[in-house]
């Protein structure tokens, strides 16, 4: 593999693919591509060239580039002390050093790592053996292995606290710790033979040290500054002035602390936990007339699987057989089971409660929809928020700092006012424990993590600790509305009868000739007389007009369905009062289709008028009051449908403006426009249509997400669940995590300026300057993890 001293060959190569696309096009001025976002930009003058034809360019490049760049997530082991965050910085930069990285994203603390990549040039496996060359523990994603090895293995969230304790190294060497120092002193105060005294406290500072001696060794070898290197120098510290017990109990909170931050970001991967649980390991295949329990590695897309009743479903897939109630909670959010028949979709995870399903297998176990979200909240983990990013790069300089200031405070007592050593020594080493910045240091991962975690078990999917921190500041929140504040698909709102039958005649006469048809509104009809429970009459000689309607034989009668230009010519019975019914229905913004009895001699009479339409979501007006009283300034609604049919899909849901009659790219100018008047902005959409707008919006929101990759893909946040309510939910996560994050930070730095000034005037003693520095560390994360219970 080569190193990054060629020169940005990934860069070059991708120009070399956009050059031979652009050679022949006059008019583009420049084409930019952002691989990580899945962005291209094409900047043109339009009179030299066509929309058309930057559309094709686009179209052109598109396929080429997407087959190029590629994202790879890896589990990380842990490297320096307290999974030095100032360490993975090091470790992207040299990442990307690497020929064919294009951006690499490290977290210890997240344990995970995400590249993204060329792969014409570099491969993942390649990759893992750069990493692992760099001395760095590395694993495929959960996603992507079936059986875990012991050395990452994530305990069960029922193993209960002293199941954990004593599986815990570290923990042991606490104990350790703790023994050896009392009986040290215990052994002190009886006048007990020094040797014994020493050894006793030697076994103190091996077992309390080890741990932190051996992160700040790593640590150094990144040459990177970390704080259990500077907790190691002021234990030393205070053995070199006489004060061993002092310098033992640092060491001993100091692993107290260390354990209890390992068990409550240990509380924080429950989501990638819970997941990786939720995914069985075999799938039971029909394949000709015999069954096989096969690894879900080896089944292949269009197998057959066999579903029994209770069993936990293996792969996604699109029902063939059966019919039975889904709970899919794990997956989508969902709280209550869905039902799911011939030909609908279902989700690995979930879980088949009473029928027997047959299931044809759409998706390889490593593409299936658990799998895909074991990534992300893996990949989530690796992104960093804004504050906890600069945190890692100040530490090094705020390290160093301490350093500076403890090596002044022992110097400058000596050489200007001859100071005793020993007493300048040890305030020195008092200032090095406090001003250390653990609490600062932990204090952003613990709480963004924390939100993370929450937001996977509710099925809100954060791409990456930026975006938990960022939905905090939306001003505004844009809406598609087919599909996301309205349900989406054609519902029967209105059945008016003009013949002597009523609504659930006409209806069912509807159903009957409606139901060989494959159109929406005829699979409205179907849903309709279902909800009813109507007997259905049978039919016979079915035929359809394409784009006009279709018609059928019931009984002696032929039944014609169809809209207003299929009976043009026609003078049939009640034709007049139909055509002002119709025209009703259209000022209201409705789809309508007439109902026609013909008899055999054709003589024919209009039976009455079934009106469809994409009616809003029940909750919908009620999740747009509460996004209001959340703080979201203004919310609009973006829509190709006409502007009359917008504007009373907005009085009922009440948002506060309207765009309509929009092409996709209209609504990118629309999320544009609201931004420079109002600020931040965050679009809700389906994720396919929508795609353009996701992308432009500050904060991507994609909705109803699961199985839909282009939604995963294109969104900063996935709501797994087809689901209103997760929103407000949504902004008051990011909202309360924000606020979390600013009182943990004012706590670390006030318990730091509190402890340094009584230090200095007040000669605040060793033991509760370390009280203070790991009680503080402690508090910040028990403080973060609190978001882990958060309601919304």
């Amino acid at each position: 593999m080569q190193n990054m001293e060629e020169t940005d060959h990934e860069e070059t190569s991708c120009a070399e693919i956009i050059h031979e696309t652009v050679a022949d096009k006059e008019g583009i001025l420049q084409v930019q591509v952002t691989p990580e976002a899945g962005q291209i930009a094409i900047d043109y003058d339009a009179g030299q060239i066509s929309d058309a034809d930057v559309a094709q360019v686009t179209q052109r490049l598109s396929p080429e580039l997407q087959d190029r760049w590629h994202t790879c997530t890896m589990r990380l082991g842990k490297s320096g002390g307290r999974a030095c965050e100032s360490c993975a910085i090091d470790l992207e930069r040299r990442l990307e050093q690497i020929s064919g990285v294009r951006q690499a994203s490290a977290s210890y603390m997240g344990g995970a790592l995400t590249i993204t990549y060329d792969s014409a040039q570099v491969s993942p496996e390649e990759i893992s053996q750069e990493v692992k060359k760099m001395g760095v523990e590395v694993m495929p994603s959960a996603a992507e292995t079936w059986g875990v090895d012991e050395k990452f293995a994530l305990p069960s969230t029922r193993r209960q606290v002293w199941d954990w304790f004593i599986h815990n190294p570290e923990a042991i060497l606490m104990v350790i710790t703790f023994v050896a120092m009392s009986a040290a002193w215990a052994l002190e105060k009886i006048v007990a033979p020094a040797f014994l005294v020493a050894s006793l406290y030697v076994i103190a500072y091996a077992a309390g040290g080890y741990y932190g001696l051996k992160g700040g060794i790593e640590s150094l070898r990144q040459k990177t500054i970390d704080v259990d290197l500077l907790m190691i120098l002021a234990a030393v510290g205070a053995a070199l002035v006489g004060q061993p017990f002092e310098g033992a109990m640092l060491l001993f909170l100091f692993s107290l602390s260390n354990v209890l931050q390992d068990f409550a970001m240990d509380r924080t991967r429950n989501a990638i936990r819970a997941l990786m649980q939720l995914r069985p390991s075999q799938a039971l295949i029909r394949r000709g007339n015999k069954e096989y329990l096969l690894p879900i590695e080896q089944v292949n897309v269009s197998d057959l699987m066999i579903v029994k009743p209770g069993d936990r479903i293996a792969l996604d897939g699109v029902v063939a057989v059966g019919e039975s109630s889904v709970d899919q909670s794990a997956v989508t959010g969902e709280s209550m089971p869905v039902n799911k028949k011939s030909g609908e979709q279902v989700f690995a995870g979930s879980i088949n409660k009473n029928g027997h399903l047959e299931v044809r297998v759409s998706k390889l176990a490593k593409d299936s929809t658990i799998a895909r979200l074991i990534q992300m909240v893996e990949e989530a983990r690796s992104q960093k928020a804004e504050t906890q990013r600069f945190i890692d790069k100040a530490e090094q300089y705020y390290a160093l700092g301490v350093i500076i200031l403890t090596a002044l405070f022992i110097v400058v007592p000596l050489v200007l006012w001859n100071a005793p050593f020993e007493s300048t020594f040890y305030k020195a080493m008092t200032i090095l424990v406090a001003a250390s910045p653990c609490a600062i240091v932990i204090s952003t991962p613990a709480t963004v993590l924390s939100a993370i975690g929450n937001g996977a078990k509710r099925g809100v999917l954060f791409k990456g600790g930026a975006y938990v921190e960022n939905a905090a500041t939306i001003k505004v929140m844009a809406f598609d509305k087919t599909g996301t504040l309205t349900i989406g698909e054609p519902q029967v709102t209105d059945i008016h009868p003009i013949a002597d039958l009523d609504e659930d005649e006409l209806l069912a006469l509807t159903t009957a000739v409606e139901a060989k048809s494959e159109h929406p509104l005829a699979q409205a009809a179907i849903r309709a007389a279902a909800e009813r429970q109507l007997d259905i009459p049978t039919t016979s000689d079915f035929q359809s007009v394409t784009g006009k309607g279709v018609m059928a034989r019931v009984d002696d009668h032929i039944i014609h369905i169809g809209n207003p230009r299929y009976f043009a010519g026609q003078d049939f019975a009640g034709m007049v009062e139909a055509e002002a019914i119709v025209t009703e229905y259209q000022e209201m913004g409705k789809t309508s289709v007439l109902v026609v009895e013909e008899n055999n001699s054709g003589h024919g009479r209009i039976l009455g008028v079934v009106a469809y339409a994409d009616v809003l979501r029940s909750d919908a007006a009620d999740v747009i009051a509460d996004l209001h009283k959340r703080g979201i300034e203004h919310i609009v609604m973006l829509t190709g449908d006409n502007e009359r049919v917008a504007r009373r899909i907005a009085e009922q849901v009440g948002v506060d403006d309207v765009f309509a009659e929009l092409m996709p790219e209209d609504k990118v100018t629309a999320v544009k426009r609201v931004r420079e008047k109002y600020g931040p902005v965050a679009m809700v959409g389906d994720g396919v249509n929508d795609a353009p707008a996701l992308a432009t919006a500050d904060i991507g929101i994609a909705m109803g997400a699961a199985g839909t990759d282009v939604a995963l893909e294109t969104a900063d946040i996935v709501l797994m669940a087809d689901k209103l309510d997760n929103l407000p939910y949504l902004i008051g996560l990011s909202r309360q995590t924000r606020k979390t994050l600013i009182v943990n930070l004012t706590f670390a730095l006030s318990m730091i300026a509190l402890m340094l000034l009584l230090i200095i005037f007040k000669n605040l003693p060793l033991p509760l300057a370390v009280l203070g520095h790991e009680g503080g560390t402690v508090l910040v994360s028990l403080n973060g993890m609190r978001l882990l219970n958060y309601k919304g």
